[in-house]
């Protein structure tokens, strides 16, 4: 790919999305964005006619059904957000020859034990029906484009606040920790909290690689929720009520991932890399308290 490039963000309000727009716009990037009322992913025919509309290089599919407990009673609509709708994204894209950047999730893993972080040929085992519908989405989307990026993403949170969630898990622990309640946080799901900021900055790096396929995109490290919230609480200065649980001690329909780390070699290969968690919590912070974003440099 060359920069600057044309690119149609599909979700450009939500958390990521607006964070992607951002990063492109500074970069010099042409981008349409687009919002959920404007341009419905599943609908077919209008994801061709803005195609056609807009001929953009790039296509940066960040809207997706993800409210993991809603996904288990609707799942016929996470079916058809998380695996069809990429699918006639990707056929659209191949016919006006764009390139395809599509997120995936650490959630396609779990159902089976493992403790060193997965790497891409890993097989996809997936506890609950947002994991199972995101691996749908990943399997189609080859089979009808050759230009594409499929991102498997972990743990997001960004300043922009997870529109379909009503904040993100870092808005509501530091509301909680404001608030004295009592907190109580999992400590035996591993995973990679990432910063949707250094994300979307990695995203546009790999994309202009050319070097199409599936990867792995988080943070570098990882860690117990429990130990995220603690970092959370120090980086703001918080004495909070805080302490460590297990999974088995809340009710939920929904089994979920107790390790989901995701190996970062085959980008870090194409010299593509993130700061580590704790590095982006406190930038994270400080973005939050200064209430704009930052214009990023990426080369």
């Amino acid at each position: 790919m060359r920069s600057p490039m044309k690119v149609l963000l599909i979700g450009a309000n939500g958390q990521l999305g607006t964070d992607m727009n951002r990063v492109f716009q500074a970069a010099g990037d042409t981008v349409f964005p687009f919002l959920h009322a404007q341009l419905d992913v599943c609908s077919e025919s209008r994801v061709a006619e803005v195609l056609a509309e807009t001929k953009p290089d790039l296509v940066l599919n960040t809207a997706a059904y993800h409210k993991v407990e809603d996904c288990e009673k609707k799942s016929e609509l996470a079916f058809q957000v998380n695996g069809t709708a990429p699918m006639n994204l990707a056929i659209a894209c191949q016919k006006a020859g764009a390139t395809l950047v599509h997120f995936s999730t650490d959630y396609v893993f779990g159902g089976y034990e493992k403790n060193t972080p997965y790497v891409e040929t890993d097989r996809p085992a997936p506890l609950n029906v947002y994991g199972a519908s995101k691996v749908l989405g990943e399997y189609l989307i080859p089979d009808y484009t050759d230009r594409y990026f499929v991102l498997r993403v972990c743990g997001l949170y960004g300043v922009a606040g997870s529109s379909g969630k009503g904040g993100n898990f870092v808005e509501t622990m530091l509301k909680k920790g404001l608030a004295g309640d009592a907190i109580r946080v999992v400590d035996d799901q591993v995973l990679t909290p990432t910063y949707t900021v250094d994300l979307a900055e990695a995203v546009r790096k790999l994309v202009l690689t050319g070097q199409f396929g599936l990867y792995h995109l988080s943070a570098e490290g990882e860690c117990s929720w429990y130990e995220f919230t603690r970092h959370i609480f120090e980086s703001a200065g918080i004495q909070a009520k805080l302490s460590p649980v297990k999974s088995t001690e809340f009710a939920s329909p929904v089994k979920r991932p107790s390790y989901s780390v995701l190996s970062k070699a085959k980008v870090r290969a194409l010299g593509v890399s993130l700061p580590t968690w704790k590095d982006a919590l406190p930038r994270y912070l400080k973005q939050r308290a200064q209430k704009t974003s930052p214009v990023p440099v990426t080369a």
